[in-house]
């Protein structure tokens, strides 16, 4: 299945990317609640929400701007830039927003910048988006959300929606299949994104590559939940695998746990990344890899500094 977005043409081999917020820069998004959206009337509900998300696409444009500047080469994508969208009370059209069509060029106007400066945007579902679930409203809401986000997509040219395989409901082969399916089901602008990572408590490689080579979804590989959840694979041997599910440039992620690979909740991030951490396998060839630290800017640019001067290894190949 071909990308609907290619990732951009780059000539160095390896791009990390900041994930949805910042630690130190004065660069903020915007949310908000149902709850203080109910508490106005539709028009002052639709004149607040156009102001969160007009200030939230000022906010990405700094934010890739300040990758751009700071050799960050991808940036994962608020899942909430436009709050409450899919709400089935507070939701909306940006159509239905004051200066709604302002608002989507200003989207728009990321994306090319995002084009000119040769950075990644993807995005991640939240935890509640499970397409495998056997509850039909959980599924009908999961679908809700990944239309509105391939919406902004298309707007700023991110080529990843990435999910987990969801839950295995007591019969992992029955859930898989489930997923199978409805993967199958998906409209094409979510599906063209659509990519699948391994988790922490169910679903490990082994599980989700079969359902990689069927739906044609690629495998995001997180080595940090691989290692909290073995599957008796080797991490250079789901490596190689993981780079054949893609088309395109393979979208990985790396994460440090916080106490300590012997502590009590390994799955727990850490601020930073051990360099040590950093598989071997994954240097020399094109790759994006999503840093999941809570330092965020600051965590990408000591791993950055890191590579750069050759200070990596590989933990539990």
């Amino acid at each position: 299945m071909t990308k609907a977005t290619s990732p951009p043409q780059r000539t160095d081999a390896l791009r990390l990317g900041l994930c949805c917020q910042f630690a130190d820069q004065p660069i903020k998004f915007r949310v908000t609640t149902v709850t203080a959206m109910l508490c106005l009337p539709r028009p002052g509900q639709l004149a607040r929400l156009a102001e969160l998300c007009r200030a939230n696409a000022e906010a990405l444009l700094a934010a890739l701007q300040f990758c751009a500047s700071h050799g960050i080469g991808a940036f994962r994508i608020l899942s909430q830039i436009l709050p409450v969208k899919t709400h089935p009370v507070a939701g909306y059209e940006i159509d239905d927003l004051p200066g709604g069509a302002e608002i989507m060029a200003r989207f728009q106007e990321c994306g090319q910048y995002a084009r000119d400066n040769n950075l990644r945007l993807s995005f991640h579902p939240d935890q509640f988006v499970v397409l495998n679930s056997p509850n039909p409203q959980t599924l009908a809401n999961s679908l809700a959300e990944l239309n509105y986000q391939a919406e902004v997509a298309e707007w700023v040219g991110a080529d990843t929606i990435n999910l987990h395989g969801g839950g295995a409901y007591g019969d992992k082969a029955t859930a898989l299949s489930a997923l199978r399916r409805n993967i199958e089901r998906l409209p094409a602008p979510v599906r063209s994104r659509l990519t699948l990572e391994n988790d922490d408590k169910v679903y490990t490689p082994s599980d989700l590559l079969p359902v990689c080579a069927d739906t044609g979804a690629p495998l995001v590989y997180d080595a940090h939940h691989h290692r909290c959840l073995p599957d008796g694979l080797s991490l250079a041997e789901v490596t190689e695998r993981a780079r054949k599910t893609w088309r395109a440039e393979p979208l990985f992620h790396i994460s440090s746990p916080l106490d300590g690979w012997d502590g009590p909740k390994p799955e727990r991030h850490h601020d930073y990344i051990d360099r040590n951490d950093f598989p071997v396998a994954w240097l020399g060839w094109p790759l994006t890899v999503d840093v999941e630290a809570k330092a965020k800017e600051l965590a990408v640019a000591r791993l950055i500094a890191d590579l750069q001067v050759g200070n990596h290894g590989s933990r539990r190949t």
